[in-house]
């Protein structure tokens, strides 16, 4: 089979699945529809497997060509065309492979759920999008896959549909995307306009060194960079899909979906596109050190402030979408210090984890009968084994214990943020650190709450429970009631809930350890990633103090994040086990800081009263000014009751009397007969 074969075979199968279970599931069945689904997504993993390894091989060559050419327009194609390297090559694997688990995990999670098929048929297209979007080699073909992925989450995110706050929440998170995209969209147009006439990559770089000193005029007079302008608007595209603050707002939200959706787009997929986008465009990024300091502060702060936010939260699922924003926000802020690598072993390290500790907490809220408040918890680990196991493992990757995979990427952002000399590294340098307390705090404040301590669901039987996962009169999913009744005792999840939970636990121990020196200091990225060493050394410092994965693991001991993370467990130990009067007593006397947190700065307030409001105050402005007072009053029946009148007039001389005709054509001669002796006179 040749490559192209072979790579059309990889995007087109999770379509062909997605295709059959979406358009024939009412006749196929359920089985037949997650067998095709899952065959699909299968083909996809196992192939983007072997070209992943003939990458690490060195066998494997570039491929980068047009598939298909569907528009030509004043001499430009756009074309659908691939572009697979090392970095295609590893997102293809992360995101396949993430989502094979996912699709397996579906069986178990939404067993009974009357949009099976339908569900199956989302997340395939859902995966084809995503393997449109990152095997791209043209802006065309990244902005189909990106708008795809962002239609398909729409659907995803408000799959029960009769559920208000689902469909709320969907239309949330399609909005907060538009205003990105919008900024993606100008960003293209700029390429478009200024770098040779071509959307491809490869043209596009290759111009892009001659136009670092070019400037537009975005309002006349004033001068701006052409790099820097281009490279922020691409970076907005970027802040919505990876929900960067302050378009942030969507991604807690879209917790109203299922589960499994959590995990696929929330940690492996979706929330990646932006940083993946960045990573592809450093050709353009290293030219301008004013996009890259816009983007290590908006991933501080986004990594710090969204922490916060997961420290008060009583919902398992939310706890977990903070998190997921915090770790994006990291990413970002690898970006911003030109650690490009670094940021993609991060988003791969992180597709793992995060994805475990989705599918732990979606095991946990079965095993609870769908009850996800954390507070009706407490002693699950002997109930549920291997969901206790894995969720530690998840959580101990996520807060960067030595040797575990999130150790290796997070370490790594901290040291390229410090060696980095860009204005903004200070201050992002202190959040990143800051962070990794905050991280630690709220993954154990969950771990301990739900895993540990009193089994809280005996107590609280019938007081709070909490936020109903999958309950509506549409959809009987695992069980009717809601939470655990008198009697019921939580129970370990079915196999294919449990097998991918074991599958993702393996890598985020192991593969920091193996990836990280060919991934930062190896070849790996090697004319796919560019950066520009004497602007940004930071790069270059990390790999002169770099000796092995080993050494890192043990140097770490005597640095700041690792004992900032052990306090982080170890206050999260004290204030949940042993004294839980100490968080109330907080609680109350910070009563303002606990009340901005609840309301997560007021982000959503204000966008929903100033924007939401605003604009369809400014609708009803142009309804009741411009179309009915305006077009509707002034010009439609305006000019129609202006002919009226001036009828009305003239009506009045047609009398019908010879007499009053008479007099007129006299007054007329004795009008005409005088302007002409005036003319004779003067």
């Amino acid at each position: 089979m040749d490559m192209k074969s072979l790579y059309l075979l990889i995007a087109l199968s999770p379509l062909a699945g997605s295709l059959i279970a979406g358009l024939f599931g009412w006749a196929i069945g359920r089985r037949a529809a997650h067998v095709v689904t899952i065959l699909g997504v299968a083909v996809s993993a196992a192939l983007s497997l072997k070209v992943l390894a003939g990458f690490l091989s060195g066998e494997a060559s570039v491929f980068n060509a047009p598939v298909y050419t569907w528009l030509t327009v004043g001499g430009m194609e756009f074309s659908v065309g691939f572009l697979v390297d090392s970095l295609t090559a590893m997102m293809m694997v992360v995101v396949s492979f993430v989502s094979l688990m996912v699709h397996i995990y579906t069986i178990g999670y939404m067993q009974e759920d009357p949009g099976y098929q339908r569900f199956f048929s989302y997340i395939s297209l859902f995966t084809f999008s995503m393997l449109m979007l990152v095997m791209s080699n043209n802006f065309i073909q990244l902005f189909f896959g990106w708008e795809a992925v962002g239609l398909v989450s729409y659907l995803l995110i408000g799959f029960w549909f009769k559920r208000p706050t689902a469909i709320y929440a969907n239309l949330k998170a399609f909005l907060v995307n538009r205003v990105g995209d919008f900024g993606f969209l100008l960003g293209i147009g700029l390429v478009l306009a200024h770098f040779g006439g071509s959307l491809d990559y490869s043209d596009v770089f290759a111009a892009a060194p001659n136009l670092a000193n070019a400037t537009i005029e975005v309002f006349p007079g004033v001068e701006w960079s052409l790099m820097t302008v281009t490279c922020i608007l691409l970076f907005v595209g970027a802040m919505g899909k990876s929900a960067q603050f302050p378009l942030h707002v969507w991604l807690p939200d879209s917790m109203e979906g299922p589960t499994p959706i959590s995990a696929l787009i929330h940690a492996a997929t979706m929330v990646t596109a932006g940083l993946f986008m960045v990573s592809r465009m450093s050709p353009l990024f290293e030219l301008s050190d004013v996009a890259l300091n816009f983007i290590l502060i908006t991933g501080s702060i986004t990594a710090l402030f969204m922490g916060f936010l997961g420290v008060i939260q009583n919902d398992i699922k939310k706890v977990v979408a903070y998190s997921t924003l915090s770790q994006l926000g990291y990413m970002t802020v690898a970006l911003g210090a030109s650690a490009y690598s670094v940021a993609m072993f991060h988003v791969m390290t992180h597709a793992f984890f995060k994805a475990l500790l989705f599918l732990g907490a979606g095991s946990v809220i079965i095993g609870m009968h769908h009850d996800q408040d954390m507070r009706n918890m407490g002693g699950l680990r002997k109930y549920m084994p291997v969901t206790w196991i894995t969720s530690l493992i998840g959580s101990l990757a996520l807060i960067g214990t030595p040797f575990f995979s999130g150790f290796y990427s997070k370490d790594s952002i901290i040291e390229a943020v410090h060696a980095s000399q860009l204005p903004a590294a200070g201050f992002a340098y202190y959040a990143v650190v800051a962070g990794v307390f905050v991280t630690a705090f709220y993954s154990f404040r969950m771990y301990f709450r739900v895993f540990h301590g009193k089994e809280q669901w005996m107590e609280n039987h019938g007081s709070h429970h909490g936020h109903d996962e999958d309950h509506d009169d549409e959809e009987p999913t695992a069980d009717h009631h809601h939470g655990l009744g008198p009697g019921d005792k939580p129970h370990e999840s079915p196999w294919v809930v449990t097998l991918p939970l074991i599958v993702l636990a393996i890598p985020s121990v192991l593969i920091g350890y193996f990836a990280i020196e060919p991934l930062l200091y190896g070849d790996f990225f090697k004319g796919v990633i560019f950066v520009n060493h004497e602007a940004h050394p930071a790069m270059e410092e990390m790999a002169h103090e770099f000796h092995g994965a080993v050494a890192m693991g043990l140097h770490s001991l005597q640095t700041l994040p690792l004992w900032l993370a052990v306090a982080g467990v170890a206050t999260a130990w004290f204030f949940y086990m042993k004294a839980p009067q100490i968080p109330a007593a907080i609680k109350q006397r910070f009563a303002f800081v606990d009340r901005v947190l609840e309301n997560k700065y007021y982000m959503d307030d204000l966008y929903f009263n100033v924007f939401a409001k605003g604009s369809r105050a400014l609708g009803t402005l142009f309804w009741k000014v411009g179309d009915t007072l305006l077009i509707d009053g002034l010009l439609v029946n305006g000019t129609a009751k202006m002919v009226g009148a001036f009828s009305g007039l003239v009506r009045k001389l047609q009398t019908g009397f010879i007499y009053s005709y008479a007099t007129t054509m006299i007054i007329g001669v004795l009008a005409l007969m005088s302007l002409w002796f005036a003319q004779l006179i003067f």
